[in-house]
């Protein structure tokens, strides 16, 4: 806001003086011309790619699946014929620090590999886990585990991990919720936290956890809605946990949002989706099944929520926001999704139920940053990386990454500005997973469904 203030007044006498560019126009080419300043690149890309490359040609080198903005560069962390085909959501092992390894979730069938471990050093690819459904989101605990959950409708597991290294080719029964083979012991379904189409996850130091269902609306029934979990016992620091046993994940209370506090908080349901709320309790009973107990307690629903990112800046001063991509419809319904962000008060409020939850629009979506999927914040920039995963083929160009600025002094919500900072040359592909290790100068993230018909992750450096 303030580096565009600036330039603003400058251009003024410019603006009025002439017919020139609409202020919108304006406003986005001014973003462009202080990319370095405001987004840590140079060149920012001024329209999607059309291309759609050869199956050779991306085999060749698979860094030729991506257009960086100028200052940015790829190394191909591994592009193995076994990693998976729809490498989604990662995270650094062990820590985002001093990573050795990659843990990703692949979203495929029970038949393919689930859960897999890249090595940084050199790209190499082992299955620690198959019998999965769409696995989709990885994260890192603060107690040194991995959880992954299971994009499968209304019936998907959170599954925990105790050691990711120590775990190679475990089976688990996605039916059973049950794990057999090498290493089974280090391995457990979470009940506790319920059942849905897991996506995003943001996880709080103390075991808090938020989390939506990836559901789109069905004949007037609500979309998807937002839980979280809040631990019967918080995690307060200390060594790594040696059983599973301690995870904060074993038990706990489940809530859901519902927007809406007039008149005693029955001001709830249609048109209600952005504002104050509350955190309704869920009964034990029916965690087994979130997305019905959604429409029983009329919680607000999103069409398709999809990734969650911490606020690291808010977390650093001791409050809790997070923001999270609800993916919409390009092609046939021309809702192009929209990014929100959640407040729910400071790290104890948020564990003690004592916050009032709030919602509001960060970035609205548009024909050309549609169908949001997953969201990264860039650590020392406080920049929101976006990822679209739009229509491909129908909408006639290619899937792009977005940066985004944080909301300013302004009087709105809303982000100052986003520029487009990368695109992909491969209709059928899309961006996921991507997110920054602790310096926020390492991107990591995967190129999915592309056409060698295996798994890419690229490493994008060049942030300034």
């Amino acid at each position: 806001m303030h580096a565009l203030a600036a330039l603003a007044a400058a251009s003024a006498v410019a603006l009025t003086a002439s017919p020139g560019p609409d202020f919108g126009t304006f406003r986005d080419q001014a973003l462009q011309a202080r990319a370095p300043e405001l987004f840590g690149v140079t060149g920012p890309i001024p329209a999607s790619s059309t291309l759609s490359l050869a199956p050779q040609v991306a085999e060749a080198d698979p860094r030729a699946l991506v257009t960086l903005a100028r200052s940015l560069q790829a190394r191909v962390v591994s592009a193995a014929p076994g990693l998976g085909a729809n490498i989604d959501m990662m995270a650094l092992w062990p820590s985002d620090e001093r990573p050795t390894h990659l843990i990703a979730c692949n979203e495929q069938g029970a038949a393919q590999p689930g859960l897999q471990r890249i090595r940084l050093s050199d790209g190499a690819v082992e299955t620690i886990l198959a019998g999965t459904i769409s696995c989709d989101p990885v994260r890192r605990t603060p107690w040194g585990t991995i959880i992954a959950g299971e994009e499968s409708g209304a019936d998907g597991s959170l599954i925990e991990v105790l050691d990711p290294l120590a775990v190679t080719g475990a089976t688990y029964d996605h039916a059973a919720r049950t794990v057999s083979g090498p290493g089974a012991g280090l391995v457990a379904a979470r009940p506790a936290v319920g059942r849905l189409s897991w996506e995003g996850i943001g996880l709080l130091p103390n075991g808090v956890m938020y989390y939506g269902d990836e559901n789109r609306p069905s004949r007037g029934t609500a979309g998807g809605a937002y839980f979280k979990f809040v631990p019967a016992v918080p995690w307060t620091g200390g060594p790594a946990i040696r059983s599973l046993d301690r995870s904060p994940l074993a038990a706990g209370a489940v809530y859901g949002l519902r927007l809406g506090r007039r008149s005693g908080g029955t001001d709830h349901g249609q048109g209600t989706n952005t504002g104050l709320g509350s955190w309704i309790p869920v009964a034990a009973a029916d965690v087994g099944n979130l997305r019905a107990a959604a429409a029983a307690l009329k919680l607000t629903g999103y069409y398709r929520p999809e990734d969650i990112d911490l606020d690291g800046a808010a977390l650093a001063a001791g409050r809790v926001r997070f923001c999270a991509n609800n993916t919409g419809n390009e092609a046939d319904d021309w809702s192009w999704g929209e990014t929100l962000c959640v407040s729910d008060g400071t790290l104890g409020e948020a564990a003690a139920g004592t916050a009032v939850p709030e919602v509001q629009l960060l970035v609205p979506g548009n024909p050309e940053l549609a169908m949001m999927d997953n969201l990264a914040w860039q650590p020392g920039r406080g920049s929101w990386i976006i990822h679209e995963d739009g229509d491909g083929p129908e909408a006639g160009r290619n899937n792009d990454l977005w940066a985004c600025l944080e909301d300013g002094t302004d009087p709105d919500d809303q982000s100052d500005g986003c520029i487009r900072i990368a695109t992909l040359n491969d209709l059928n592909a899309e961006w996921t997973g991507g997110f920054f290790d602790a310096s926020g100068t390492h991107f990591y993230v995967s190129v999915q469904h592309n056409v060698t018909g295996h798994g890419v992750i690229l490493d994008v450096t060049g942030w300034r």
